[in-house]
C-alpha cells in the first residue's frame, strides 16, 4: 500500500515564517459601509474623524446655581457672600446649557436660600468648576479611531457622540471548511441513539468555523467529502477560484494510505509545509492554490484546534490588519514531574488552582483526540522543543484559557475517582457561590495522599482499606502524612464489585473467576484503593496476580473500566456499581466500602471548602447521589477522624 511521507518537518517558528512570507494578504478584503451600532467586532477600513464636539456646549455637571466665578471671590464661612438669583446666579440641573456669561456651577448643597430671591455662599468658586466644557470629551475634526481599529461596544458611544452614524469597515474574510472522511456522519443525520460502529460524529468543522468567527471571519461548511482524492481535488479547485479567502480541509493530512490532502494540494498548487514539530498538531499542511492559502487540518480535535490557533487564526487576523490575540500568561508550578519528547514543542493542557501561595498545574491526558482535554483545561503550558520535560514544583509559564479569578476560586481535588465528584462540581456551580468551582484529577488514593504531602491540592478522595483491621484511610494518613493535621470527612459509602457485560455471558461469579484462562481483566492503577482492595481479595483467595490475564493493564477511573467492558475488549473489571449502572452493565457485588475526603486543616475553614461541605450536606446532593445507585449517604458529611 502507498503511504505519504512527511516533507521535512518545520519548527513552529519556521512554519509561521514560511506562511507569512508566502501570503501578503493586506488589502485583499473589500470594504462596506454599515451603521455604527452594527459595527461592533468589525475593523475600520478608514480613519474616522469627529464631526461634532462632545459636549457641543458648556453644560452643568452638577445640580446647583450657575455663576461667573469672579462674583464669588472673597466669600468665606465668616464672611458669606450674597447673590441675587436671575442676576448674579441662575438655577441649573445637571446637563443644562450654562447661561450666558457664567463659567461655574456651585453645588446646590453649598447654597443657602435666604429668601427674597437671594442666596448665600460661604466659599469662593473657581472658573469651570463643576462644568463640562464644550469639547471636553471630543473636539470636532479630531481623530476618533485610526484605520484597522476594531470597534468595541465602548466605541459605539464615542462614534455617535462625535456625530458619526456609519463607518467603512473591511468585509469579513470568507472561509470554506471541507470535512473529509468516509467514516464521518453529521449530527443531523443520526437516526439511532448513537452512531453505528465505525461511524464518527463530525464536529471539527463546526469548531473551526466558530474559531474563525471569533477571529472576525465568516465561514461556510461544505458537505462531508468521502476519502476520494478526485472528489476532494474537485472541491478544493472550485473553491480556490471562487470567493473564498482561505480554505481548510479537515482530516486526511497525515501520512496514512487514505490521507490525500497533501497530494491534492500538490497537484493543484504548492505544498509549503507538511508537518510541524508541535504536539498536538504535527500533521498540519500549509499550501497555496491560486494564491489562496489552503490548510490541511488534522483530524484529531485537539490537533486541529492547536493548528488553527497557531496558523489559520493568525493569518485571518492579518487579513483584517489585526495582531493575533495573545493569552494572559501566569507563573505556575507543575504538581509532578512531566516528561516530554525532545525535539517537539508540546502544548500541554493543564488544570490550575491556587493552593496556598502558588498556582499548581495538574496535567490532563495528552491524547490529541480527547476534546475534553481542552474543555476541562484552565491553561496551556508550552514545553519547548529543546526540553525533555518539566520538573516538579519548578515555576513555568502557562497561557490562561479562563479568567484568573476562576483559578483562585477553584477547589483542587486530587486522588481516587468517584462519580459523586461530578455531582459535587455541578451542585456547587448551580449554587452560585461567587464563582467557586471544583476540579478533580484522578491519580488513585495513594496519589491523593502524596499530593497533600506535597501541598499541591486542597483535598484528596480516598478509600484505602487497611487489610489488618478492615478500616479505611486512617492508618494510611498516620503513616504517610505524619505531622500534617487533616480532617477526614465521609463522602459516601459505596458498592464495589465486578463489572461485566449485560447478561454476564462469561458466567463470572466472583473474584475467584478472574484467573480463568478464558477471562480478560482490566485493572485499576497501582496505588488506587480499588487496586489495593483487589490485591487483598486475591491474597485472601490465594490467587497469584500473574495468573490473571490483563492484571497489568490499568485504567484511572471507574468509568474507563466500565467502558472497557462495554466495548468488549475485556470481560470484567473491578469498579463501583454506579459506573456499571450508568452504562447499563451487570454488576456482581464484592464489598461496601467507605469513600472519604482527606482535607488538610489549613484549608478546612476556608470559604471554598466550607462551600463544598455545605453542598454535600444538602438533601438535594444526597438525593442525586443515591439516584446513581450503589451509594449510601447515611454518614455523608460526618468527620470520622481529626
Amino acid at each position: 500500500m502507498h503511504r505519504n511521507i512527511y516533507l521535512k518537518m518545520k519548527t513552529l517558528e519556521e512554519a509561521r515564517q514560511i506562511m507569512f512570507t508566502a501570503f501578503d494578504l493586506s488589502g485583499v478584503l473589500d470594504v462596506e459601509t454599515i451603521s455604527v451600532p452594527d459595527a461592533v467586532g468589525r475593523v475600520l477600513a478608514r480613519p474616522v474623524d469627529a464631526l461634532f464636539s462632545s459636549p457641543g456646549f458648556h453644560s452643568a455637571a452638577m445640580d446647583g446655581i450657575a455663576v461667573a466665578a469672579e462674583v464669588t471671590f472673597g466669600a468665606s464661612e465668616g464672611n458669606p457672600k450674597e447673590l441675587v438669583m436671575g442676576k448674579d446666579a441662575f438655577p441649573v440641573n445637571t446637563g443644562h446649557v450654562l447661561p450666558e456669561n457664567t463659567d461655574t456651577v456651585i453645588m446646590i448643597e453649598h447654597v443657602n436660600d435666604v429668601g427674597d430671591g437671594r442666596v448665600e455662599i460661604e466659599a469662593p468658586a473657581f472658573p469651570w468648576q463643576n462644568v463640562r466644557r464644550m469639547g471636553e470629551d471630543i473636539v470636532a475634526t479630531e481623530l476618533l479611531f485610526p484605520r484597522n481599529h476594531m470597534i468595541t461596544p465602548y466605541c459605539v458611544g464615542a462614534l455617535l457622540s462625535g456625530g458619526i452614524f456609519s463607518v467603512t469597515v473591511r468585509k469579513k474574510p470568507r472561509i470554506l471548511i471541507i470535512p473529509t472522511g468516509s467514516e464521518l456522519v453529521d449530527w443531523e443525520n443520526i437516526d439511532l441513539p448513537e452512531p453505528l460502529p465505525g461511524q464518527v460524529l463530525e464536529s471539527n468543522s463546526y469548531v473551526l468555523g466558530k474559531l474563525a468567527e471569533a477571529c472576525g471571519a465568516e465561514y461556510v461548511r461544505h458537505a462531508k467529502v468521502a476519502d476520494d482524492p478526485d472528489m476532494i481535488k474537485q472541491v478544493v479547485k472550485a473553491a480556490s477560484g471562487g470567493e473564498y479567502h482561505l480554505i481548510m480541509t479537515v482530516g486526511g493530512s497525515s501520512a496514512g494510505t487514505a490521507d490525500y490532502t497533501r497530494q491534492v494540494i500538490d497537484d493543484l498548487g504548492e505544498v509549503l509545509v507538511h508537518g510541524v514539530t508541535i504536539m498536538p498538531g504535527k500533521p498540519v499542511i500549509i499550501g497555496k492554490v491560486n494564491d489562496r492559502p489552503v490548510f490541511g487540518m488534522p483530524g484529531y480535535p485537539v490537533s486541529t484546534i492547536v493548528a488553527f490557533e497557531q496558523f489559520a487564526g493568525p493569518l485571518i487576523s492579518s487579513m483584517l490588519g489585526q495582531a493575533a490575540t495573545a493569552r494572559t500568561e501566569i507563573a505556575v508550578e507543575p504538581a509532578r514531574k512531566i516528561a516530554s519528547k525532545l525535539g517537539v514543542e508540546e502544548f500541554l493542557r493543564v488544570k490550575l488552582g491556587t493552593v496556598g501561595n502558588r498556582i499548581v498545574a495538574t496535567p490532563l491526558p495528552r491524547g490529541a483526540g480527547c476534546i475534553t482535554t481542552i474543555t476541562e483545561a484552565h491553561g496551556i503550558i508550552r514545553v519547548p522543543n529543546n526540553m525533555e520535560g518539566l520538573k516538579e514544583s519548578e515555576p513555568v509559564t502557562a497561557e490562561l484559557l479562563c479568567p484568573l479569578p476562576a483559578i483562585k476560586n477553584t477547589i483542587v481535588v486530587v486522588g481516587s475517582h468517584d462519580n459523586t465528584l461530578d455531582v459535587i462540581a455541578d451542585e456547587i456551580k448551580a449554587g452560585g457561590h461567587g464563582g467557586v468551582t471544583l476540579s478533580s484529577s484522578h491519580v488513585g488514593s495513594m496519589g491523593g495522599l502524596m499530593a497533600i504531602k506535597k501541598g499541591v491540592c486542597h483535598l484528596a478522595g480516598s478509600h484505602l482499606l487497611d487489610v489488618e483491621d478492615g478500616t479505611y484511610n486512617i492508618s494510611y494518613i498516620k503513616k504517610y502524612l505524619p505531622g500534617i493535621k487533616v480532617k477526614l470527612v465521609n463522602l459516601v459509602d459505596r458498592d464495589q464489585g465486578l463489572i461485566v457485560a449485560p447478561g454476564n455471558p462469561a458466567n463470572i461469579k466472583g473474584i475467584e473467576d478472574l484467573s480463568r484462562e478464558d477471562i480478560v481483566f482490566i485493572n485499576r492503577q497501582a496505588g488506587s484503593g480499588t487496586r489495593i482492595l483487589l490485591d487483598f481479595q486475591l491474597d485472601q483467595l490465594g490467587i497469584d496476580p500473574g495468573a490473571i490475564t490483563g492484571y497489568e493493564n490499568d485504567e484511572f477511573t471507574h468509568m474507563s473500566v466500565a467502558v472497557a467492558v462495554l466495548s468488549g475488549t475485556v470481560n470484567v473489571g473491578l469498579g463501583i456499581y454506579a459506573a456499571a449502572r450508568a452504562l447499563k452493565l451487570d454488576f456482581i457485588p464484592v464489598v461496601t466500602e467507605r469513600y472519604d475526603l482527606v482535607i488538610p486543616e489549613i484549608y478546612f475553614q476556608t470559604r471554598n471548602i466550607q462551600v463544598l461541605l455545605d453542598t454535600i450536606n444538602t438533601a438535594r446532593f444526597k438525593r442525586r447521589v443515591e439516584a446513581l445507585g450503589g451509594y449510601s449517604t447515611s454518614r455523608t458529611g460526618e468527620i470520622v477522624f481529626g
